[in-house]
């Protein structure tokens, strides 16, 4: 009995003599290549890369707020001078007390920014304006101490003011606002005051120019507060915080 070539070769038998093989080889060819490369390794290899970027990353953001801290703290030291010579001559002269009035309602509620209740992942923020607090108090204190009596009630009607304003920001932040827009609130808030403090170094422009002398604006200030906004800057971008990249990029 004589059976047709198309009952077991549909295609024809010229045309499977030659799909056959082929098909034989491209499985063949598909098996080495998954024992050579398993899907699985290329898996592994992307979680490793993904995991080193992200390491990179955040040894990078940590090294910008760090470095944001050091400056910082060079910038907190720049009045020594000034309130040892406070000091030396037992009097403020003609030297202003409300860059550090600014300074510290500033740095106080930029520390609430960076707490994580506020604001997560950026507590060297916190921790830069828990220092600059203790320094603006001490600075503040020296200043009162040796003004004459109706700048002494006037400081301390600021201070007592700061204060005032800051526990009211606290109080509504938290009483008010809850955790996305209470980081926005408390953002808007410690960029108007960061603006305000870096803007108080211009009460002493005058005093520089009738003086005709930098004594009284020393070139390490300057210097101090464009590297420290340089370094909060990239600290900011890598944080991805826009509220703390766009405040210090007008500022260096």
């Amino acid at each position: 009995m004589k059976t047709s070539g198309s009952k077991f070769y549909p295609m024809g038998r010229k045309n499977s003599e030659i799909l056959f093989p082929l098909m034989w080889f491209i499985n063949y060819l598909c098996h080495i290549i998954n024992k050579l490369f398993p899907p699985g390794v290329y898996l592994q290899e992307d979680n490793m890369s993904l995991t080193v970027i992200s390491s990179v990353y955040a040894i990078c953001s940590d090294a910008a707020g760090v470095a944001g801290n050091i400056f910082a703290f060079v910038l907190f030291l720049s009045p020594i001078s000034t309130f040892r010579r406070i000091i030396r001559n037992g009097s403020t002269e003609q030297f202003s007390g409300m860059p550090y009035i600014y300074a510290l309602l500033n740095c106080l509620i930029c520390l609430w920014y960076g707490i994580p209740i506020v604001s997560p992942g950026i507590i060297l923020v916190a921790t830069v304006n828990s220092i600059g607090a203790v320094f603006q108090m001490v600075y503040i204190s020296i200043f009162i101490a040796y003004a004459d009596k109706p700048m002494k009630l006037k400081m301390f009607g600021f201070l007592v003011s700061v204060f005032a304003v800051f526990a009211s920001v606290v109080f509504i932040s938290l009483k008010f606002f809850g955790s996305p827009a209470r980081q926005l609130f408390v953002g808007y808030l410690s960029v108007a005051s960061l603006i305000s403090m870096f803007a108080s170094p211009l009460l002493i422009i005058n005093l520089v120019i009738k003086m005709r002398s930098v004594e009284y604006m020393p070139f390490s200030l300057s210097l101090a507060t464009f590297l420290m906004s340089l370094a909060f800057f990239l600290y900011g971008i890598l944080k991805q915080d826009p509220l703390i990249y766009v405040s210090f990029f007008f500022l260096f």
